[in-house]
């Protein structure tokens, strides 16, 4: 085989990972103070967990038909036509996706606003004690519904643009989504007198302005939005085909979602609020690396898989599975050893007080411990894809839902709302594990798994030497943290992140990490590129 192509990929795949990348962290940043000004204006109150369970119904249909199942299955088939350079086929396959998406999720949407007090009663039963927050609750449900319709679009038009290699725009999405909630709850909160609704009102203009932004994007490469009804084409049918069972194993993780707010709904009042801003805090590094990766890697790995390059196919995967314990083991270490002054600079203000502030800490520990298995899975379930196989994912998602329901039961007794935290991060690792074991085997000498031993041993070293630094400024003087000024506090935790940082990368360049130097030629390839232009 020519080894040029599949250094070309290897260049491509980092390249559009590192878009993705820093695209998301100016969204995850913005989400950030999305939630800081969410946390000001809510707290961990019931207006607060009404919000986020109200939000979490239509963002788990999203997650299920938008950016889940559906795009999963229509990327390997469309990548397949634009790989054939059947682009004309190709243009009509997208159109006639997007016509049967808007009709399908427009039935969806009306269903939700119709029966939203029966989805209440059924997701979070422990809130029709509190009437107040449970008509809360459905209201601001029925509000937000027809976000499911336009983030679904938006998630089909992400997927057609990364197919074709286009990834800027569909990863800058989400930042109109932060803007135009923060935007909501700054101008309408004292206007509506309440700011769950005012957010409610920001989720719908953000999807709104996410779609808008797409558009033009898809027009410009030969995709315009045009409604189309040939449904019966081969291509669509296989779409459905393979939605099914990813659609199976997609209700699976979301029925997982929905048992922990179940469950969590029976405790305190601000269960739901700890674990939902702790979860934010855990998607940061997932969002500005593994999401990233394992958006990239999926168009790339169906290429791969389209033209039966399994050379091509191993390089990559391992490439991305390197690439990922490079950057997970650090951040997981850092969330554990940082997670209360973060959580007090980034949140206690307002209604959100040093209480908050525990209790939210404590859980970001318990979901940390599976930051390495969440971040995996966004790599090894899009290999499943790209092979067109959506079945295994779900066969072995179930077993890890019922590690989940059982771990989630006896841990919760004694432990709360960290239980459910540490059920989350159990299942997670025994998916992620059943899974890499299976690929491994399924493709047998046509795919190997190559460096990831020495890759995690480095990493492993380097995150230990890391996190003996962090601890050692943690018994200086000077870097005793009180939690009281977010000025003091914010100076303290730079410093011990700027020294774990350093100490990391000192320890990959000394250990002459080869993924260190991957990303560093990249670095410097764009600086390059800017200086030229």
């Amino acid at each position: 085989m020519n080894p040029v192509p599949q250094k070309n990929y290897t260049s491509s795949l980092i390249r559009n990972a590192g878009v993705i990348g820093a695209a998301t962290l100016l969204s995850r940043i913005l989400g950030f103070v999305r939630d800081m000004v969410t946390a000001s204006y809510l707290g961990t109150s019931i207006y607060a967990d009404a919000f986020f369970v109200a939000f979490r119904i239509p963002n788990l249909l999203r997650r299920l038909f938008g950016e889940g199942s559906l795009t999963a299955a229509f990327v390997p088939v469309f990548s397949t036509y634009l790989t054939a350079g059947k682009r004309l086929e190709a243009r009509e396959i997208a159109q006639t996706a997007m016509t049967l998406t808007a009709l399908c999720l427009t039935i969806v949407t009306l269903l939700g606003i119709i029966f939203s007090p029966l989805i209440i009663s059924l997701i979070a039963p422990g809130f029709e004690a509190t009437p107040e927050k449970y008509e809360l609750t459905v209201f601001l449900n029925r509000l937000m519904f027809p976000y499911i319709l336009l983030i679904s679009l938006v998630a089909l038009a992400m997927g057609i643009l990364n197919a074709d290699n286009h990834f800027l725009t569909p990863a800058l999405a989400p930042v109109l989504l932060n803007l135009c909630m923060i935007g909501a709850a700054l101008s309408l909160s004292r206007i509506l007198g309440n700011a769950a609704l005012a957010l409610a009102i920001g989720v719908l203009a953000g999807g709104l302005a996410q779609l808008l932004l797409q558009f033009p994007v898809l027009k410009r490469h030969g995709f315009p939005w045009r409604p189309r009804f040939k449904f019966r084409h081969p291509a669509i049918k296989r779409v459905v085909v393979l939605m099914g069972p990813s659609l199976l194993g997609l209700a699976i993780t979301q029925i997982t979602i929905f048992f922990n707010t179940l469950l969590a709904s029976y405790l305190v009042d601000g269960s739901i609020s700890y674990l939902y801003f702790a979860d934010r805090l855990i998607q940061f590094p997932l969002g500005i690396f593994a999401v990233a990766l394992g958006t990239a890697v999926l168009p790339a790995l169906s290429r791969s898989a389209a033209e039966k390059d399994w050379q091509d196919f191993s390089s990559t995967f391992s490439l991305a599975l390197r690439l990922l314990m490079f950057i997970t083991l650090p951040a997981m270490a850092g969330l554990i050893v940082l997670s209360k002054p973060i959580v007090f600079l980034l949140f206690e203000r307002g209604y959100f007080g040093a209480h908050s502030t525990s209790m939210v800490s404590q859980t970001i520990i318990a979901y940390a411990t599976g930051l390495w298995a969440y971040a995996g899975l966004r790599i090894i379930v899009p290999a499943f894809h790209s092979l067109q196989d959506t079945k295994t994912p779900v066969k072995v998602g179930a077993i890890a839902l019922v590690a989940n329901l059982i771990c989630a039961l006896v841990l919760m007794q004694l432990l709360q709302h960290l239980g459910l935290a540490l059920a989350t991060a159990i299942s997670s690792a025994v998916n992620c594990l059943l899974l890499l074991t299976i690929l491994k085997r399924r493709l047998g000498q046509d795919i190997k798994i190559t460096g990831c031993s020495r890759a995690l041993y480095q990493s492993l070293l380097a995150t230990v030497v890391m996190v003996i630094i962090i601890t050692t400024l943690d018994q200086l003087p000077l870097m005793t943290a009180s939690y009281q000024s977010h000025i003091h506090e914010s100076l303290r935790l730079a410093t011990k992140i700027l020294c774990g940082l350093g100490s990391y990368f000192l320890c990959a360049r000394l250990m002459r990490n080869p993924e260190l130097t991957q990303l560093k030629s990249l670095i410097t390839r764009r600086r390059g590129k800017s200086s030229e232009q």
